[in-house]
């Protein structure tokens, strides 16, 4: 194994959006059985840290790979589109207006029914930009169109989050 291999490469699975979870868990699985750093207790304390980066790298590119957005994003960094989520935030104009009715929609929310249907509509969203998103990795190879859709999940996730914890709220 290489240190320096792309985290695809580490896990020999293709650099792609789509990814079969069971596969990616069950060679996580194998890699982390060969690092584990007990397996090198008896080779000293220099085979088991070395064993320690293995695990940690191994664990880094899993929860990488795991997670669609931050494997979308990695994927528009190793194709060469810089998402730039902290220098550019720039989006659509209909987007921006969702948002903000989204926004106002959360604002005036006074039970959980209207929560949870704000809830809904606002994964509904982010299931047709993930789609939209792999469709722009794996079959169009536009990897900057691709970054652009990454950070407007960003924003999607943010205030899918901020939803629950209104909801979370309620019960208290």
């Amino acid at each position: 194994m290489n240190l320096q291999a792309n985290d695809f490469e580490l896990f020999g699975l293709p650099a792609r959006q789509a990814l079969d979870r069971a596969e990616l868990e069950a060679r996580w699985k194998s890699l982390q059985a060969r690092v584990h750093p007990d397996r090198f207790a008896a080779e000293g304390a220099a085979a088991q840290r070395a064993a320690m980066q293995w695990a940690v790298r191994v664990n880094e590119a899993y929860h990488r790979l795991k997670d669609p957005l931050r494997r979308a994003a990695y994927l528009c960094e190793l194709r060469g589109a810089s998402i730039g989520a902290h220098s550019n935030t720039a989006m659509p104009h209909d987007f921006l207006m969702q948002q903000m009715a989204w926004r106002e929609t959360l604002d005036e929310a006074a039970d959980e029914a209207a929560l949870r249907a704000l809830a809904e509509e606002v994964q509904a969203e982010r299931a047709h930009r993930l789609a939209a998103l792999q469709a722009l990795l794996d079959e169009q190879g536009d990897a900057q169109a691709a970054a652009d859709q990454v950070r407007a999940l960003m924003f999607i996730e943010r205030f899918a989050e901020e939803v629950e914890r209104r909801l979370d709220g309620l019960g208290q």
